[in-house]
């Protein structure tokens, strides 16, 4: 399903593809690449407002309250930036809509230059213990955050390296490279999240060695702790305060520059973190 909403035509600057694009950093990088000058196609499983579905981050039980977003209101967003979007549904979990999204995209504007592989898998297992976490869940965890971005990225690749050039942007965490400070649960995470995030990471630096000479360039850029939607309605009893947190337009104002930046200006495959650099650079004015 598709539906493109019209706020200017495609410049030099091209098309951008956000996965996890209905809420939280996704819709922020979506609307900060939009207000540098991309087309956005956005990617996620929920279309419309209201939408409900299992985002419990235990197997202890189960919560399906609507989340506030949708690729509604993230288009919305962009073409008030005078830019175009594409909502493309896109669920992880399901390889057959990955390639759906991605040839959708290409079919309605020819082209993918950015690819910001920012969604995750959502429900139980990323906040339980080991014991108490079935195999089938930390499968999820992996089929979701490694396959899904690893099969998106070989889908966009080549007509990136066909031009000589395209960006993948892979959203990092620090759970992928630390020990939590305490049990999932308890102030910490769960061994499918820390995993999984993990093997992701081995991604970009790859790209870059393979294919910097045909101009492909990939980071890992870190968020740090962000305010989002669901961290403020879901992750307080894990012991995960929404109010400590920055706000998502700093990691969307930080993914903007890498891709509008000069490709020497931040080595090609390195791990970036958002926060501090939002700041060295004063990207988001206003912020700390």
């Amino acid at each position: 399903m598709a539906t493109e909403t019209n706020g200017g035509s495609a410049d030099e600057r091209g098309v951008a593809l956000v996965t996890g694009a209905s809420r939280g950093i996704g819709k922020a990088i979506a609307v900060h690449l939009a207000r540098s000058g991309f087309d956005v196609a956005v990617g996620a499983r929920t279309l419309h407002e209201g939408e409900q579905r299992e985002h419990s981050s235990t197997v202890a039980r189960s919560d399906t309250r609507a989340l506030p977003g949708s690729l509604d209101s993230t288009s919305d967003l962009i073409a008030q930036a005078g830019r175009r979007s594409l909502p493309v549904y896109l669920d992880l979990l399901d390889r057959t809509s990955l390639g759906a999204a991605v040839t959708t995209v290409l079919e309605r504007w020819g082209r993918i230059d950015v690819l910001v592989n920012n969604g995750r898998y959502v429900g139980p297992g990323h906040m339980d213990q080991i014991l108490d976490t079935p195999v089938e869940l930390i499968d999820r965890h992996l089929q979701a955050n490694v396959m899904a971005p690893v099969i998106l990225t070989k889908l966009v690749l080549p007509q990136m390296i066909e031009r000589g050039a395209g960006v993948v942007i892979n959203l990092a965490s620090s759970s992928g490279a630390t020990d939590p400070p305490a049990p999932a649960g308890l102030g910490g995470w769960g061994l499918g999240y820390g995993m999984s995030k993990a093997a992701l990471h081995r991604v970009a630096g790859i790209l870059a060695v393979e294919l910097g000479d045909r101009g492909i360039r990939a980071y890992n850029l870190s968020p740090g702790f962000i305010a989002t939607e669901r961290i403020a309605i879901d992750m307080g009893d894990f012991g995960f305060d929404a109010a400590s947190g920055a706000p998502a337009d700093v990691v969307g104002a930080v993914a903007a520059w890498l891709v509008t930046s000069s490709p020497t200006e931040q080595g090609n495959g390195t791990w970036v973190e958002a926060q501090p650099l939002c700041r060295e650079l004063g990207l988001l004015p206003g912020w700390p």
